[in-house]
């Protein structure tokens, strides 16, 4: 998922150099991914969002959220566009995936080329039980996030990531039963409008 994170960081410790580099391995050779994820998304003020469902990501930059709660909701990225359907209004916007500063896009980079060492500093890990933590602050006020935390369990899988966004919004997603290279149809990351849908942003 953050595959080219700059191990070198952590030659201080290498237990920790190992993990990741094994973390590395695991999901920059992979070609897709499929994975239960809970998503709770809190805003300064406001109560805390939580919505569940399956992830999908194939290379290059293709990802389905199809979410079951709430149900028929839907984020899918075909690799240049990102779609966002939301079936309680029947509509659907379309955004440029490069350009959008929506909170699921970084995670379009899971299988792609995100590089923690161009990206962000002061990157630190620290143990919790098992599984390690690793935090990252970006680099650029270009992202729409300001930092990344993610935690390792000990065979390199990823549990958990949090991304915090510049207006203080905060993106907690915890993953389950992940498949690495699961075969994935192209078709999947097709958009279709569903019938009477009003879409947004079209081009």
């Amino acid at each position: 998922m953050f595959g080219l994170l700059a191990v070198s960081a952590f030659a201080a410790d290498p237990g920790l150099d190992d993990l990741l580099k094994s973390v590395e391995n695991r999901y920059n050779h992979a070609k897709s991914l499929q994975v239960l994820f809970k998503e709770q998304y809190t805003l300064p003020g406001k109560a805390t969002r939580t919505e569940n469902g399956l992830l999908m990501l194939r290379k290059p930059l293709r990802m389905r959220w199809d979410y079951s709660q709430p149900k028929g909701k839907l984020v899918l990225s075909d690799g240049t566009d990102l779609w966002i359907y939301t079936p309680a209004d029947n509509r659907a916007e379309k955004m440029s995936l490069k350009k959008t500063e929506d909170m699921r896009a970084p995670l379009a980079f899971l299988l792609g080329k995100l590089n923690f060492q161009k990206d962000f500093r002061n990157l630190q890990g620290k143990q919790e039980g098992s599984d390690t933590r690793v935090t990252a602050e970006s680099n650029s006020e270009s992202l729409p996030y300001s930092s990344v935390q993610f935690v390792v369990s000990h065979d390199s899988h990823i549990k958990q990531v949090r991304i915090t966004y510049y207006d203080q919004s905060v993106l907690d997603l915890t993953f389950d039963q992940e498949r690495l290279d699961p075969a994935l149809d192209a078709k999947l990351f097709q958009f279709h409008l569903p019938p009477g849908a009003q879409l947004d942003g079209a081009q």
